[in-house]
């Protein structure tokens, strides 16, 4: 018997592994990865194209006229097993993980227009279910009822350090200090922001992933999964 389709959320703090997480436990089932957190990236790259940003600050009126123009998409890459980000019909996946992008995607992320139609377009993905979405409201927010919901956390150095040598293996010129920063001012605005802040939800299972490897992690995960349908089936 065909086990039932689930959503999966995976919440937690800024560059805790949610996506790498995500992505593994959606390989092992079979399931469709969605990055919540690639959309709103997709946003403030937009943003910075059209200049729409000014010393940290939106121009939130020309950016609501033109969010339903905003066109986000994932497309299956054959020769990565996974999902690429595409903004407007432009495939965006390795810009909107530059350094520019990720200092300003808080001020975006917490725009209450922009998180209303991100909303909507993650809930349109999730409607046939199994799926595995990551980001910072998904158990909370976009998908309440969602049957396993983990959320990941590990101390700033830790992932301060995971994001420095993932960007320095791309041969990006970045600075461990500036992204220890970078991340600890994206925790205090992710966790003070006045719509949908993050929070773990409560019935959500904490996992601190800060000494464990990947397959330890994915491994948890799944077994949290084999709980649900454990706990599930009928006697």
């Amino acid at each position: 018997m065909t086990p039932k389709k689930i959503i999966i959320a995976i919440d937690g703090v800024s560059s805790s592994g949610k996506s790498t997480a995500a992505k593994d436990v959606a390989r092992e089932l079979g399931y469709t990865y969605i990055d919540s957190g690639a959309m709103y990236r997709a946003v403030t790259l937009y943003c910075i194209r059209e200049n729409l940003i000014h010393q940290g600050l939106v121009d939130e009126k020309t950016l609501k006229d033109r969010i339903p123009d905003i066109r986000i998409e994932f497309v299956f890459n054959e020769l990565t097993s996974r999902s690429d980000t595409y903004l407007n019909g432009e495939k965006v996946e390795d810009e909107i993980r530059n350094p520019d992008v990720a200092a300003l995607v808080s001020p975006v992320s917490k725009i209450g227009f922009v998180r209303e139609a991100m909303v909507t377009l993650q809930r349109e993905l999730g409607q046939e279910k199994g799926i595995v979405m990551d980001g910072r409201d998904i158990g909370t927010v976009v998908f309440p009822d969602a049957e396993v919901k983990i959320f990941l956390t590990a101390s700033p150095e830790v992932r301060a350090e995971r994001r420095y040598k993932e960007l320095k293996i791309k041969g990006l010129d970045v600075n461990y200090d500036d992204i220890l920063s970078n991340l600890q001012e994206r925790d205090r605005i992710d966790s003070t922001r006045e719509i949908s802040p993050l929070r773990k939800a409560d019935d959500a299972i904490e996992l601190d992933n800060s000494g464990m490897t990947l397959e330890e992690q994915k491994a948890f995960i799944l077994e949290q999964v084999e709980a649900w349908r454990q706990r599930t089936i009928q006697p």
